[in-house]
């Protein structure tokens, strides 16, 4: 198992930060290193994963807040591990409680306040950029742990390239022409650029941002993806956390 961890957080001893991948050193079977339930895959295998991931981290499966996605608007801040319901984004305070988000395409963003102790996680795909979800995260922050753009540490995770993310007409038109090319009448958006600007314009210094250059679409043997796979992907998880 190999887990990807940014140089943005190199700095912080105290945050935990994983994302999973599908490597194998051998064969690679159906939705392999799998960490969701939701995608058919045998719930003993996701626990075993999920339990491997975790423990390598230094984290405890109980110890994670999960949620359930829905390409919302729906920020939660949350004080315990487990089922946190349904939203798109969760924000913590609380020592030694990880923030999961599961990928296979979509946009994950993890964001730490330096001074504050406070970290969130975000999913944002297309619907979930649309809405706003990660400047709605910021919002949260800033009113509720009085975070400024100038203490926070953001990490953009692997998601798919604007190359590989063709969309409809009517999808792309909702967003700044900036971040949509034209090909063949065909449209490709960015979203991760989107969310990137967004940091960016939120005050966040440029130098406090990485932006991963890594696409789950066409780096087939480390990602899984649902644009390329269908209904046989699975999901990776980013994680993060603050060690007491």
């Amino acid at each position: 198992m190999y887990i990807l961890k940014p140089y943005i957080f190199n700095s912080y001893p105290e945050i935990v930060f994983g994302f999973s991948t599908k490597v194998s050193p051998g064969v690679e079977p159906l939705y392999y290193f799998n960490l969701s339930y939701s995608v058919g895959d045998d719930k003993s295998i996701v626990d075993k994963n999920r339990n491997d991931f975790f423990e390598t981290l230094g984290l405890a499966n109980e110890n994670v807040g999960y949620q359930r996605q829905v390409h919302s608007d729906i920020v939660k801040v949350i004080e315990c591990g487990g089922d946190n319901g349904v939203s798109d984004a969760l924000i913590t305070s609380k020592k030694n409680l990880g923030l999961a988000i599961t990928v296979a395409d979509c946009t994950p963003i993890f964001i730490y306040d330096k001074k504050n102790k406070v970290i969130a996680a975000v999913h944002s795909g297309w619907r979930g950029t649309e809405q706003k979800i990660l400047y709605k995260t910021l919002e949260s922050l800033k009113q509720n742990f009085a975070s400024t753009p100038v203490n926070l540490i953001a990490y953009i995770g692997p998601s798919i390239s604007q190359a590989n993310y063709e969309v409809g007409h009517e999808v792309a038109e909702k967003f700044d022409s900036n971040f949509a090319i034209w090909k063949d009448e065909k449209v490709f958006l960015d979203v991760n650029g989107i969310n990137y600007k967004l940091l960016l314009d939120f005050g966040i210094p440029k130098n406090q941002i990485q932006k991963s250059g890594l696409c789950t679409y066409e780096i087939k043997n480390l990602f899984h993806s649902y644009r390329r796979d269908g209904s046989v992907s699975g999901r990776s998880i980013g994680v993060i956390a603050i060690k007491e």
